[in-house]
């Protein structure tokens, strides 16, 4: 009798000692999940994700408008459809096309970029003087009567003329291709590019 005493005593006590392991470890595994549900791995890839289809829609975003805008001081001049004013550069040409803003001048000019010379829409410009010329960096860029066009980096606003005259070679144009040669207003233009001789950069 003793002994079965002493052999249930051991078995009741290894019972205790199990279910307190099991316990333990199903508080350890609910931790270890907690770690893992407020990790950000996945949120992060996500964010990645989405990033880069950000990235991509930016991308893919070159101008497919040309509309019309009234500017202070220069009138009725071409913007792009998010009401940036566009600008052409003497240093083309436009008989034939040429383009020559390349590499520093592209950073400090970017070309107003399409698909497609079917894909640009135009409001107040006559389609018949839209099309389009392959730049050697592959991209596609709009021209008006023959001129490739620009924005200006520093227009941090619609309508904002601040590449208007810059080294006396860089002009918004008018809905006919034509360079409007009016100075803009400079009342709070920022500091003027160090000029080169090629065009602000």
């Amino acid at each position: 009798m003793v002994a079965i005493k002493h052999v249930t005593g051991y078995a009741a006590m290894g019972a205790a000692v199990l279910a307190l392991t099991l316990a333990g470890c199903g508080s350890g595994g609910g931790s270890s999940g907690s770690g893992s549900g407020s990790g950000t791995s996945t949120p992060q890839n996500s964010g990645s994700a989405q990033g880069g289809s950000t990235q991509n829609a930016k991308g893919g975003s070159a101008t497919s408008m040309l509309t019309t805008a009234k500017v202070a001081k220069l009138g009725t001049v071409v913007t792009d459809g998010k009401g940036f004013v566009l600008y052409r550069f003497d240093t083309d040409s436009a008989n034939p096309t040429k383009v020559s803003c390349y590499s520093t001048c592209a950073a400090l000019w970017p070309a107003a970029t399409t698909t497609s010379a079917s894909s640009v829409t135009t409001k107040g410009i006559d389609k018949s003087l839209v099309s389009t010329v392959k730049r050697n960096d592959g991209t596609t860029q709009i021209t008006l009567a023959g001129w490739p066009l620009y924005r200006y980096s520093k227009d941090d606003e619609p309508k904002e003329p601040y590449g208007q005259g810059v080294d006396g070679t860089w002009w918004a144009v008018t809905p006919s291709g034509a360079k409007i040669t009016t100075p803009a207003s400079t009342s709070s233009a920022p500091a003027p590019a160090t000029s080169s001789g090629m065009g602000g950069y």
